[in-house]
C-alpha cells in the first residue's frame, strides 16, 4: 500500500506534489490546508483523510474536519495530528505510526517500534527548510518512509 502525507501546504499545491502523489492509493493530509481546493485537488488522485492545522481553524470549509484523527494502515495504527504537541494527549500504546505535521521541518524518527513521521512542508517555503512531502510503503509487517523534495 503506497501513502502520500503531506501537510502545511498553506493553499499552494505544486505541480511537483502532484506528481509525487501520483500512484498513491490514499493521501493523508496533515494540516494547515489553506483551502478546500487543495483537498479537492488531492481527492482527484486517491481519497483523502486530513486534519485542520492552527491556520485552518477559522476556515467554515474546514469546521468538519477534526483535529485528531485515529486511522488503520494496512493494519498499522496510526495517529494523525497536526501539531506534535498534541500528541502526547491522544497517544496509546497501540499507535505505531504518529504523523504531524506544524512544524515544516521535515523528520522521520523511530522511537522503539513507533514511527513518528512529519512530512515537512509541501506549501510556501518557509525560512530555509526544505519542501518536502513523504511517502510511505506500508505492508503487513514494516513501513517504509522516504522523504521526497520538491524544489532543488
Amino acid at each position: 500500500m503506497k501513502i502520500g502525507v503531506i501537510s502545511d501546504t498553506h493553499g499552494l499545491l505544486r505541480p511537483q506534489a502532484i506528481a509525487a502523489l501520483q500512484g498513491c492509493d490514499r493521501i493523508i493530509h496533515a494540516g494547515d490546508i489553506g483551502s478546500v481546493e487543495i483537498l479537492e485537488q488531492l481527492a482527484a488522485i486517491a481519497p483523502v483523510d486530513a486534519v485542520r492545522g492552527n491556520n485552518d481553524l477559522e476556515a467554515p470549509w474546514a469546521r468538519e474536519l477534526p483535529d485528531c484523527l485515529r486511522l488503520d494502515l494496512n493494519g498499522w495504527a496510526v495517529l494523525l495530528v497536526h501539531d506534535i504537541a498534541d500528541v502526547a494527549t491522544n497517544l496509546d500504546d497501540g499507535i505505531k505510526l504518529v504523523i504531524t505535521g506544524h512544524s515544516h521541518k521535515p523528520c522521520i524518527d523511530w522511537r522503539g517500534e513507533r514511527l513518528f513521521l512529519n512530512p515537512g512542508s509541501a506549501g510556501r517555503r518557509r525560512f530555509k527548510l526544505p519542501v518536502t512531502l513523504a511517502l510511505l510503503e506500508v505492508h503487513a509487517q514494516a513501513i517504509e518512509p522516504r522523504l521526497v523534495p520538491l524544489l532543488d
